[in-house]
């Protein structure tokens, strides 16, 4: 195992949570539910939304003045924003953004012919709370291909801002996903920062399937 794969005794210690990484990986938990390693840096991608919209509350299942809703496997998604020493962040700006449950960014430069939803808000800008804390509820996305011989898994977009931490763009993936194992852009991961990008199934929230994906900015 390489240096960068590996996580340091000392950081470990500092944190609490020697001597029970092996326990906590044999449950299959993320190591982003444990560890405190800043969260990988990713590319922005081509569908960051280019047009302004008035809503963007943390419901994304629904277009405020629209009478329906989205399409789709709705989900929750919860967590904690934090520095790589364990510390909450509040206030930092959450910027979300994804397909909807066909694969299908509202971008017009998204020549996906999967239809688009009118119903799905799509595009989230919220903050954390006094202990670092987000919500969003939201549709699970779909697949979508990104080439004639690339298709990119079901993934969440974030960009994190907060006075005083360098800004962080990343992609969430859902765990037990075929496609992860094929993708480009995962895969130029190693295992650790592999496993910091997946978010963890927690059961339900409301009846929905949640999961939870703490993002871990580096420090000052």
């Amino acid at each position: 195992m390489t240096d960068k794969n590996k996580l340091s005794r000392r950081k470990l210690i500092k944190l609490g949570m020697a001597g029970t990484v092996t326990g906590a990986l044999g449950a299959s938990e993320s190591w982003s539910e444990m560890v405190t390693i800043p969260t990988p840096q990713e590319v922005e991608g081509p569908f960051y939304p280019v047009a302004d919209q008035r809503d963007k509350d943390a419901d994304l299942t629904r277009v405020a003045g629209q009478n329906s809703s989205a399409k789709g496997q709705y989900i929750v998604i919860s967590g904690f924003i934090k520095d790589d020493s364990g510390q909450p962040i509040n206030n930092a700006v959450i910027d979300i953004w994804q397909a909807n449950a066909a694969g299908r960014y509202d971008h017009p430069r998204d020549s996906n012919s999967a239809p688009l939803d009118p119903y799905f808000q799509g595009w989230a800008v919220i903050h954390s709370d006094n202990n670092g804390q987000y919500r969003i509820k939201t549709v699970k996305p779909g697949a979508y291909p990104a080439t004639r011989t690339w298709t990119r898994p079901p993934h969440i977009h974030f960009k994190i801002s907060r006075q005083g931490y360098p800004k962080l763009i990343t992609q969430m993936y859902f765990p037990d996903e075929s496609l992860n194992a094929t993708d480009l852009l995962f895969n130029n991961k190693n295992r650790t920062e592999q496993a910091a990008m997946i978010a963890q199934e927690t059961g339900g929230y409301e009846g929905l399937m949640a999961y939870t994906y703490n993002i871990v900015l580096r420090g000052h």
